[in-house]
């Protein structure tokens, strides 16, 4: 009998045939490791299930890895559903899966601290990006489904808290996939139009699931964006979504959120019925002292004589001037009696008082005192002066004496 000799090509079609026809292979769950994880550009993820003891091919295509929640990464441990061909042009048999899920915690959460590592690394949550809250908002608007018990109990304590407020509704959907790039347009609208102070996006409580758009990168980069400040208030107090990284103040509750975004009008009137009282006890204090230097200087003797100061001026002045007077004579007194001893030692030493004596002082024609007879020669004409006029005299002879020794 002959044998029948196989191409490969039809061994390996034989051998899928063999796999697809088994019931069991075409929708099981296998449990690994994911190794060697590639994403190719048409979108189609390659990579190997292992575990301690063996390994198996794997691929997802595009159209099932689009409904991914989380980014498969290698040394994760996941639940594989699909089912086992094999590829003819390889001969190697893998698996083609469906779905891929985390093993042991849900898609969402491992999306959720993926999503959230990749924020924070990029500085996303850093606390120097926050923007304060205006102490009195004039506009609040409110990106949140205009159906929902949120946005009533959020209008409702605006209302009561802060009545002086515009309340500006941004409907959206919190829900589904249309809630992300609904939630994060109209925050981009918020701010290109720049439709209120503060802004508050937000819902009600719910599951993972139902909160899951605020979860959303498009929903955290638009939050970031946003040059007026934002609140968000998602489900109740343990609910923890991205938004509230984000944003820069996160409310408990969207009730939380509504009390944090304005203040309270009960509040603000005891503070100004406080400032006021504090305000009319100073100014009580302030016209008590007034009134008090008022009666001291109604007592003093210048309201009821406004002249006796300039009286009181006037004597003191007339007493400075004799004093002055007193001082000045007592300063002059000591020079005039040093300027008369010395004009009487001058005057008896001048020529004058000796002429006076009988004496006369001759001078020649130049007017220099003659001190010796023979300083004038014969002939010449002196002038002799007297003490009452003077004389002309012709020199006719010069008589020598002995000059003393």
């Amino acid at each position: 009998m002959e044998r029948h000799i196989y191409e490969v090509s039809e061994l390996n079609e034989l051998v899928k045939a063999v796999l697809e026809g088994i019931p069991e292979f075409q929708d099981l769950y296998v449990k690994g490791e994911i190794s060697n994880h590639k994403v190719y550009s048409p979108g189609h993820h390659y990579f190997s299930l292992k575990d301690d003891r063996g390994a198996i091919r794997c691929v997802m295509f595009r159209g099932q890895a689009q409904s991914l929640r989380f980014r498969p990464e290698n040394g994760m441990m996941v639940i594989a559903r699909g089912r086992v061909s094999l590829f003819p042009r390889d001969g190697a048999y893998q698996l083609y899966c469906d779905e891929l899920t985390p093993y042991g915690v849900g898609d969402l959460h491992v999306a959720f601290e993926q999503l959230k590592a990749k924020l924070h690394q990029e500085g996303l949550f850093d606390p120097a990006h926050k923007k304060p809250l205006p102490d009195y908002p004039q506009t609040i608007a409110i990106a949140t489904s205009p159906s929902g018990a949120a946005v009533h109990d959020m209008i409702r304590i605006l209302r009561r808290r802060y009545p002086l407020a515009k309340v500006v509704l941004l409907p959206v959907r919190v829900q589904g996939e249309e809630a992300p790039p609904m939630i994060a347009s109209a925050l981009r609208y918020a701010n290109a139009r720049r439709v209120a102070d503060v802004i508050i996006t937000g819902r009600g409580g719910g599951s993972m699931e139902d909160l899951w758009a605020f979860n959303d990168e498009r929903v955290a980069r638009a939050i970031y964006d946003s040059e007026i400040p934002v609140i968000s208030a998602v489900g109740h107090e343990p609910d923890v979504t991205i938004a509230d990284f984000v944003a820069d103040v996160r409310a408990s509750t969207p009730s939380h959120a509504a009390e944090l975004a304005v203040p309270d009008q009960m509040e603000l009137r005891e503070r100004l019925e406080g400032q006021r009282l504090h305000m009319a006890r100073s100014q009580g204090k302030r016209l008590e002292l007034l009134r008090r230097r008022l009666e001291v200087l109604a007592q003093k003797r210048v309201m009821a004589d406004p002249l006796a100061p300039v009286q009181d001026k006037r004597m003191l002045l007339g007493h400075l001037q004799k004093e002055l007077y007193h001082a000045s004579s007592l300063r002059l007194a000591e020079p005039r009696q040093r300027v008369a001893a010395l004009a009487a030692k001058l005057d008896a030493m001048s020529p004058l008082k000796v002429l006076g004596r009988g004496f006369s002082m001759v001078t020649d024609e130049s007017g220099a005192p003659l001190r010796r007879a023979q300083d004038a020669a014969v002939g010449s004409q002196v002038t002799a002066r007297l003490a009452s006029g003077r004389l002309l005299c012709r020199v006719e002879e010069t008589i020598l004496e002995e000059e003393p020794s």
